[in-house]
């Protein structure tokens, strides 16, 4: 609480000694700004595995840094960041502040620090040792500090270093380059306001700080100063030194960090204000907003005066006024975080796939990129889900990318790439045994691997890699159905039903199995797999993927035995407790926390679970699950987040959610209905349309929809279509404490279309 308090009182103060808002008799009922709700804290500290970071940038910004420490615990922080290459990433670069540089001196030096403020456009921290007041604000490829040598006893200098690069010292200018992987070199161009009385160079061999007359280059520079505050503004580019130094003049023409940080607040405003909200706890909302400015942290813009560097072919290309993105895990974030990104800016979405399609003509194989970075395609987890971004857009009216290199490049990606797991190859024995019997096979406990392809950490995977490639290729389908190719099409969709060939009818759940059919035995649906559950599953256990049929859940029914089994199995599902005590469960499965019996809230193949529901007629236990599930797991506070948080992955279930829909099949223009946990929650839609739900009363109490009407006519189904929303208009709910479960019964969401298949 105490937390939480300290970071409300300083987003008020801030709004009113910074932005002119006066905070002097504000009442406990005034209503801020979106931004003013970010908690950039929130899931510092993990329950397990990865934290959330304090990212300050601004939204799909190629400028994004945080304070370089494990999490927030960490007593200290490694220098001051001047870039991340990437989610979750080290900076590249690193600047010192330092009051003594005789004897021995660290290329980065590590603080105890104090006072530490964190805003999406501003960072503020203090650095007790040297005594040294730090400011920054980031603009899109630029950025600036300033730093306040408050102490009276030492000299006044600043380290600056980069590793497996050089840096160039030369009047009041720094720049230089870090070499990343492959020829990708990141540049960057620093001034100060100030001219150094000194510029020296730190010796690599002993770390001794030695003054140079005239230039000074080398991977680690001192820079001394005769004033004690300094200010130092810098660009970094993809291309060259001089682009750096171009995008800091363009961005940042003076000094004045306030009116830095201003404009970032201001483009902050812009991007969370698409969502505005009425009713809800502070908690809520500081959830929902912080949630949102999570989703715009991936992809980053890489144009820079119309060219860009491409990581996949090593080349800096000419953007023909189509801005270049990359950075992101899709994985992760094609469930939520694209279809999110659909509804608040459509045209940066194009924009993204766009960047795709010259990700594949620019790569040697001409194939579809996995998790694009700055330094091209670094093929993680499985699936290639890049094709269900295209697929959903398509469907719900983006069309400003190519349809046709969309389909031939998906088309040529599954037909040529490898389904193995954290490969980038071309097919082998496995992936051809895929194709040719419908799953991935697998090995018996203690079967030696033959395949050498196959990642001794990563393993088979089996049924995860089968799943996913089913719900690839049902939007592959649905590209070739958009496209004309009716034949296609229709033997797409079959391969989409190839789950079936995996699941175990008497169990209920998708078994292994070995290269002859047969199901691996014994089997344990809890532990079996290994560490991750990595030679069956991924990272979350059969329980999870038990219902990883994203397109379609109603076949899912059929294979379970209708409706009341599968409740039945959904409930099993949360309520079947770990069989062995926490640290042995995760010691096994890390990567499964946030349960509520075997359902994990914290990984990506969860998010669509709780959804489920609404398919075999009982959406009340859908309204009821989404709201404890919120409630416990998403909270403003260190440890408020119950997983890995991939750049926005988890972030958008929970926009999504408290605005009361979710989109579980990308690829179909749906959205299912859950419980709205805001009493008004207006959309503003690019086209300028707004789209408004309405949910008076709604609480943790009132989670329950008694009845709804869209546009004033009743509305007695569970899931909205995209045409209905981006029309523009009024959801209403009438909520209640108590289920009304006749609500919503009837008409089930849509699922992939029905084909004619014996078991």
């Amino acid at each position: 609480m105490l937390y939480k308090t300290r970071f409300l009182f300083a987003t008020l103060i801030l709004g009113g000694l910074l932005f002119g808002c006066s905070a002097t008799g504000l009442k406990s009922s005034t209503r801020l700004d979106p931004i003013d709700y970010v908690d950039p804290y929130m899931g510092n500290i993990s329950h397990l595995l990865v934290p959330t970071f304090p990212t300050i940038h601004l939204p799909n910004g190629m400028m994004r840094v945080h304070p370089q420490r494990s999490d927030y615990a960490s007593e200290q922080i490694a220098g001051l960041p001047i870039l991340l290459t990437s989610h979750r990433g080290v900076s590249a670069f690193s600047i010192s502040p330092r009051r003594d540089i005789s004897g021995l001196v660290p290329q980065v030096t590590s603080y105890s620090y104090d006072g530490e403020q964190v805003r999406p456009y501003l960072y503020e921290t203090y650095l007790v040792e040297p005594e040294v007041k730090v400011d920054y604000a980031p603009s899109y490829r630029s950025a600036i500090y300033r730093f306040d040598y408050e102490g009276k006893a030492g000299g006044r200098h600043l380290v600056f270093s980069t590793k497996n690069g050089e840096l160039v010292a030369s009047g009041k200018a720094v720049f230089g380059y870090q070499q990343l992987e492959d020829s990708t070199r990141v540049y960057v161009y620093a001034e100060t306001d100030v001219e150094p009385s000194v510029r020296s160079l730190r010796d690599p061999k002993t770390g001794n700080i030695s003054p140079v007359t005239g230039v000074v280059r080398g991977e680690t520079l001192c820079l001394t100063f005769p004033k004690k505050t300094v200010s130092l503004r810098y660009g970094v580019s993809y291309i060259s030194v001089e682009q750096a130094r171009r995008n800091v003049e363009q961005e940042i023409q003076s000094f004045e960090l306030r009116l830095v940080a201003k404009y970032g607040r201001n483009e902050w405003s812009k991007a969370l204000d698409k969502i505005q909200l009425e009713g809800g706890t502070p908690e809520e909302l500081r959830v929902f907003y912080t949630s949102l400015y999570r989703t715009y942290e991936r992809m980053i813009c890489l144009s820079e005066d119309g060219r860009y560097w491409s990581g996949f072919d090593k080349k800096v290309h000419d953007d023909e006024g189509v801005p270049f993105y990359t950075d992101d895990w899709l994985w992760d974030t094609y469930r939520a975080t694209h279809p999110l990104r659909i509804l608040l800016d459509p045209v940066k979405e194009q924009q993204m796939l766009t960047s795709y399609l010259r990700m594949a003509e620019q790569s040697p194989e001409g194939w579809l990129p996995t998790f694009p970075e700055v330094t091209g395609d670094t093929h993680r987890m499985n699936g290639t889900h890049t094709i269900a971004t295209f697929a959903d857009a398509y469907a719900k009216g983006v069309t400003g990318f190519s349809l046709s290199a969309a389909y031939q490049a998906s088309k040529k990606t599954l037909a040529e790439k490898s389904y193995l797991p954290w490969t980038r190859r071309e097919k082998g024995v496995l992936s051809k045994f895929m194709d040719e019997k419908g799953y991935f096979p697998a090995l018996h406990p203690g079967e030696r691997e033959t395949v050498p392809e196959v990642t001794l950490w990563e393993k088979r995977q089996s049924v995860a890699v089968s799943l996913g490639a089913a719900y690839d290729y049902w939007c592959l389908s649905q590209l070739a159905k958009f496209s004309g190719h009716d034949g296609e099409h229709a033997d797409y969709l079959r391969r989409s039903y190839d789950y079936r060939k995996l699941f175990n009818y008497d169990k209920g759940f998708f078994h292994p199995k070995d290269s002859r059919g047969r199901f691996i035995e014994p089997f344990d649906y809890e532990l079996s797999g290994g560490l991750g559950a990595r030679d069956y599953y991924d990272e979350n256990n059969a329980y999870t993927y038990r219902w990883d049929v994203q397109h379609n859940p109603a076949d899912l029914i059929y294979l379970m035995g209708g409706r009341e089994r599968f409740i039945s199995l959904l409930d099993e599902t949360l309520r079947t407790p770990l069989s062995k005590s926490k640290w042995e469960f995760y010691s096994q499965l890390p990567d499964q926390t946030g349960n509520v019996g075997q359902f994990a809230m914290s990984n990506e193949p969860s998010l669509h679970i709780p959804y489920l529901y609404n398919y075999a007629g009982a959406p009340w236990r859908t309204q009821r699950l989404v709201r404890k599930l919120i409630d416990t797991w998403f909270r403003s506070d260190l440890m408020g987040m119950p997983g890995d948080e991939d750049g926005g992955g988890m972030s958008a279930f929970v926009v999504f959610s408290m605005m009361g829909i979710y989109p579980v099949t990308p690829g179909m223009p749906v959205y299912n209905i859950g419980t709205p946990f805001f009493s008004k929650m207006t959309l503003k839609l690019a086209s300028g349309r707004t789209f408004v739900i309405e949910a008076e009363g709604a609480s943790s109490e009132n989670k329950y929809i008694q009845k709804a009407t869209l546009n004033g006519k009743p509305l007695d189904r569970p899931w909205l279509r995209h045409s209905e929303l981006a029309a523009g208009g009024k959801l209403v709910f009438t909520m209640g404490p108590r289920p009304n479960k006749s609500w919503g019964v009837a008409t089930p969401p849509p699922s992939a279309e029905r084909v004619e298949l014996t078991k």
